[in-house]
């Protein structure tokens, strides 16, 4: 039986130096995001999830920018930044990741910043014919009606790749072909290095480019070539063809939950960060988005228009149309919405109930918990079984600090309640409608903060008299019974006062 090849050390170079002036943006085109994530991100997951390690990103336009946002985007990962200060091509941009690698031995895969399609699968499917082959470099091809704009691959006589002409080096016969190249790469370091070394900028463009070493490598360790999807490689470079890579990453991430048993019923208006998670038979109405790490149980229904953020939601949950929740928590068998919103920190324990236009930030719902219209809880805790009434509002800000507003157990707060924090209610305890508090009620205690209400009958009927024209002119001075008449000559002569 024959010894199983021993795998190669893997690295991976992810050019992402350049400014994206088509997309006429003040941002690098790699920070646009696609699905939550900077275009950047896809091609460093994937080679990362191959075991690349480490993975050098090499970075140009706003370089800074760049390695923050994929620092935080995977936090724990092998990652090395290079700066290609100036960008004069990309066998320049490959030679400036030299550094981060040195010593490495092993096969160095080469990837685009911009192409958010791109999967495991056809990585691996590179890297795999040029292992298959014993050869110094494999890449990756695939056919265009249009190829216009794209490096074409010129073949030899016996079929394998000869070269890589630039659309603009490229002959009107050459400009036919439409097998082009896919911009994917894997060589061996030492063949990567020594080769780079020989690549001039003798062209149309005056650049540095890549695709000279599919020459170099056909006519010395051998070149392999594998066909791709175009899908799959197609770069990102303007904002029309963002969003029609957003839209088919979505639906590439819904048709993933569908084979899990997820019911979506409009894919076509459904939006999806990568790594959410759902549950199976849970039903996702229209023109819902989720959003960053939110993760959804089994057997819930997601309404329409509702956007979760960052929000775990437990087995069995309803969240009714136009429900926003972010980096909040529902417990199982609970209901939110319509028109509810949950801000950070905000969370519900089993079977809570939250109604139309109810706010919560930073509150803990017990279990069996409601409030199901109109009300504002903020920095409170509410304990299990108390019902909170429609208006109720926990006054939680003096203007300098947030204070804190705690709930017992099995409480009753009257609609329209002001509870001015810090402020205790006990278990048990009752709050009348319209009150305004601001001391602790004790357990089981009725407290009241109204004013007091004062009755003044017939007060109607002799506003409705007093009103009458018959009043008002008894009121004129100068009227019959009413005194002098303002308007005289002589008054105006005077000088005196006039009425209107």
């Amino acid at each position: 039986m024959p010894t199983p090849r021993r795998r190669e050390p893997l690295a991976a170079i992810v050019l992402a130096a350049g400014k994206g002036t088509r997309m006429r943006s003040r941002r690098p085109k790699v920070l646009h995001e696609v699905c939550g994530r900077p275009l950047a991100y896809y091609p460093v997951k994937r080679a990362l999830d191959l075991g690349a390690d480490p993975v050098v990103v090499v970075v140009g336009h706003q370089a800074e920018a760049v390695e923050a946002a994929l620092s935080a985007a995977l936090p724990e990962a092998p990652i090395r930044f290079a700066v290609q200060e100036k960008q004069l091509g990309t066998a320049h941009a490959v030679m400036a990741a030299k550094g981060q690698l040195r010593g490495f031995k092993g096969s160095i895969v080469i990837l685009s910043g911009d192409t958010p399609l791109l999967t495991e699968e056809t990585l691996r499917t590179v890297i795999e014919a040029r292992s298959r082959k014993d050869v110094g470099l494999s890449f990756a091809t695939m056919h265009l009606d249009n190829p216009s704009g794209y490096g074409r691959l010129v073949r030899a006589p016996d079929g394998g790749p000869a070269l890589i002409v630039e659309d603009k080096d490229a002959t009107p016969e050459e400009k036919r072909i439409t097998e082009v190249n896919a911009g994917l790469y894997c060589a061996d370091a030492a063949f990567l290095w020594k080769t780079l070394s020989r690549v001039d900028s003798k062209n149309a463009q005056k650049e540095f480019y890549l695709t000279d070493i599919v020459a170099i490598a056909a006519d010395g360790p051998g070149a392999v070539s594998a066909h791709v999807s175009s899908v799959e490689a197609a770069g990102v470079n303007d904002q029309e063809e963002l969003s029609l890579a957003a839209r088919a990453l979505t639906r590439r991430f819904a048709e993933t939950l569908m084979e899990s048993g997820v019911t979506i019923e409009d894919p076509e208006r459904f939006d999806v960060d990568e790594g959410v998670a759902v549950g199976p038979d849970t039903i996702i109405e229209p023109s819902v988005r989720l959003r960053g790490r939110t993760v959804v149980g089994s057997g819930c229904r997601i309404g329409q228009g509702s956007i979760l953020t960052d929000t775990a939601v437990a087995d069995n949950v309803t969240v009714n149309p136009y429900t926003v929740s972010a980096e909040a928590t529902i417990g199982a068998g609970s209901i939110v919405g319509p028109f509810s919103r949950l801000r950070p920190g905000a969370t519900l324990e089993e079977g809570v109930h939250i109604g139309n236009f109810v706010e919560l930030k930073k509150t803990r719902m017990g279990k069996g918990a409601k409030a199901n219209h109109l009300t504002y809880l903020g920095d409170a805790t509410v304990g299990a079984g108390t019902n909170v009434g429609c208006g109720t509002v926990t006054c939680n800000y003096d203007g300098e600090k947030k204070h804190p507003t705690v709930i017992g157990e099995r409480a009753f707060i009257g609609s329209d309640s002001i509870l001015v924090a810090p402020i205790t209610i006990g278990d048990g305890a009752y709050v009348a409608a319209g009150s305004t508090l601001t001391e602790d009620v004790p357990a089981g205690a009725l407290a009241l903060g109204r004013a007091r209400q004062t009755t003044k009958e017939g007060w109607v009927e002799a506003r409705k008299q007093a009103a009458t024209p018959s009043a008002k002119q008894a009121a004129v001075p100068g009227a019959p019974g009413g005194g002098q008449a303002n308007g005289s000559a002589s008054a105006r002569r005077a000088g005196g006062p006039r009425y209107k």
